[in-house]
């Protein structure tokens, strides 16, 4: 299973930016095709910046199941199509971070 990188990550992927109960989606960046908590704990942690991935691909995981998934199939999603678990409903608002 893909392992999430991020600062102060649990095992569910929440950081230390992000770390409500809902706050459990890790993202994939395009560079390094590694998943992290949040763009914010990538670029910490890299040397590029979070670049995003096509809707397209897969690049979208839930921190509980570990399910990935595509941008497109992670989209309008309220919880984990896998496991049930909640999202954080305002992560849309991060969308044209994420996704190109």
């Amino acid at each position: 299973m893909p392992e999430i990188f991020g600062l102060l990550t649990d095992q569910a992927g929440r950081c230390q930016h992000w770390h409500q109960p809902v706050d459990i989606i890790a993202n994939k960046c395009q560079i390094c095709q590694k998943y992290f908590a949040c763009y914010l704990c990538h670029d910490a942690l890299t040397s590029h910046d979070f670049q995003p991935m096509p809707t397209s691909q897969i690049s979208v995981m839930c921190g509980i199941c570990h399910f990935e998934m595509s941008g497109n199939t992670y989209a309008g999603q309220e919880k984990c199509p896998a496991c049930l678990h909640a999202f954080n409903p305002k992560c849309h608002l991060h969308h044209d971070i994420y996704f190109c």
